[in-house]
């Protein structure tokens, strides 16, 4: 069982694409800002190269974990202590091969991931940091649509 690097790669860059439009003024931009104080002239300072170099590396690790989150090929590969040739995954493969490897079934898991990994860490984060529900949920937000997204891409793709 192969590991589709394009895939991973896709994802991770499905992450800006989704930045540029649910952080875009027009859309969440202007809440987001609002809500943790930033503006135009402060986001001008900031180090592009290390923001946007960062946010690459943390995105492809991201997307790495993905496919386990969503491929159930993988759990029956894990299951087997990573042996291909373990008559037990060989016989799951056989009977389920590629069964549930689809844009749609990867976009429920990373749906369900986001929901429930997601939300939970960004809101417990906002409760201690004392940050409005709409930054939270702006924020979240996002999250949960990424993992969607790249659920989609690395289950989906083939």
């Amino acid at each position: 069982m192969e590991t589709n690097y394009l895939a991973i790669l896709v994802a991770a860059l499905s992450s800006f694409v989704v930045g540029f439009i649910w952080y875009n003024p027009k859309v969440f931009g202007t809440i987001w800002m609002k809500e943790i104080g930033m503006t135009d002239e402060k986001a001008r300072q900031g180090n592009m190269l290390k923001i946007f170099g960062f946010t690459f590396i943390f995105a492809l690790m991201f997307a790495f974990m993905m496919p386990t989150i969503t491929n159930h090929q993988i759990g029956a590969l894990q299951l087997a202590g990573g042996n291909e040739n373990d008559t037990a995954f060989l016989a799951y493969m056989q009977v389920h091969g590629e069964m549930f490897r689809s844009f749609k079934h990867g976009a429920l898991h990373g749906f369900i991931a986001g929901l429930f990994l997601a939300l939970p860490i960004v809101a417990t984060n906002s409760l201690f940091e004392q940050k409005s529900w709409k930054y939270t949920f702006v924020t979240a937000g996002y999250w949960v649509v990424v993992m969607t997204i790249m659920g989609a891409i690395v289950c989906g793709w083939k």
